[in-house]
């Protein structure tokens, strides 16, 4: 009798396992059909499955519903406590202001009737629908990239109104960083920065600091001061021919006494001249300026070629509009001779005028 009750244990064992693979390989909402189906054991799984749904829908209110408060007794999310939050790390990051750390986690807090609340502000939690909140927007990876440049303005106002002294603003300079000058408002304090921007050989640093010269300071003093600095003398020289200022870059010449170039910087505006005629004619008043015995001698020369020029090119392009003379058949031009170096105005000579005697 005992051996039989042993194999209808085995049987019924083997048909549940039976079962239970039948349940696995046919994933349907249809449980397998067995005849040894036991009801009271079906509606205790179906009871248990119901339970566990029940409290996984409980559990994920659990923490909307439980009001987290912070050790001064305050709820965690309100105003009040933001607000201190806000002080308390203020209070930390004085010496150094760095940039709020962000961070892609969210914490849950206190329902509010409202889609985006204060609290969520700081927090970064959304509080209904698909707002997106600033701590999202600062934790996408597009967002992240630029955070260390929101510290650089805090970092130069704080350079800008650091007191710093003539040779360490030099020294800053150097380094390209951004310093203010505008403190500098004495006349000893600006020559001296001048001073010390010329001892570091440094001609962006002397480029820079003549600007603010020029900016704050009258002409006549400027150009007093500069007198008896060389080096600093050339570099305004310099920029004001950089930038074309060429009325102010005269007075600086008038003031210094410097007749020659002053005469060869108007020599130089020959090359603004489009009209060979006008340009022929400017140079022949150039040639009352004081130049050096040198330069006067080479604005001749240049003055003979251009008038002889003119007058081969009208004859030339003359004798090619009538077809009358045999090179230039033989030979068309390319190009014109006004203008032209003195060797190429040889080359064009011997080339089309080799049986002239001039």
């Amino acid at each position: 009798m005992s051996i039989n009750w042993i194999e209808t244990v085995i049987c019924v064992q083997m048909m549940k396992s039976k079962t239970d693979e039948e349940d696995y390989w046919n994933s349907s909402k249809f449980k397998a059909f067995t005849f040894e189906d036991d009801d009271e054991f079906s509606r205790l799984k179906e009871s248990r499955q119901a339970v566990n749904s029940i409290c996984s829908l409980v559990g994920e209110d659990d923490d909307d519903d439980v009001e987290k408060v912070s050790w001064s007794g305050e709820p965690i999310g309100s105003i009040s406590w933001s607000v201190k939050e806000t002080a308390a790390s203020n209070q930390k990051t004085d010496r150094e202001p760095a940039f709020p750390k962000v961070t892609t986690e969210t914490s849950s807090l206190n329902k509010s009737q409202s889609g985006l609340s204060l609290s969520s502000l700081f927090k970064g939690k959304p509080k209904g629908g698909n707002l997106q909140t600033f701590t999202d927007t600062l934790g996408d990876s597009s967002v992240r990239l630029f955070a260390p440049e929101l510290r650089k303005p805090k970092l130069e106002y704080k350079d800008l109104i650091s007191d710093w002294s003539t040779e360490e603003t030099v020294q800053r300079l150097q380094q390209g960083k951004v310093v203010s000058l505008e403190k500098f408002r004495s006349l000893q304090d600006k020559l001296l920065l001048l001073d010390f921007a010329v001892a570091a050989h440094d001609g962006n640093v002397i480029t820079a600091v003549l600007i603010f010269l020029k900016r704050t300071l009258s002409k006549e003093v400027l150009f007093r001061e500069l007198e008896s600095r060389q080096t600093a003398l050339r570099h305004f020289v310099h920029y004001l021919s950089e930038t074309r200022d060429q009325s102010l870059l005269l007075e600086l010449l008038r003031s210094l006494g410097r007749t020659e170039d002053i005469a060869l910087l108007q020599y130089k505006e020959h090359k603004s001249i489009a009209d060979e005629n006008k340009r022929r004619d400017f140079l022949k008043s150039c040639l009352s300026l004081p130049f050096s015995p040198e330069d006067s001698a080479h604005v001749q020369d240049h003055y003979t070629l251009l008038e002889r020029q003119i007058i081969i090119e009208a004859a030339d392009k003359r004798a090619e509009r009538d077809g009358k003379v045999e090179i230039f058949r033989r030979f068309p031009r390319k190009a014109s001779i006004l203008n032209m170096p003195l060797i190429t105005t040889l080359y064009y000579c011997c080339f089309y005028h080799y049986n002239e005697s001039e």
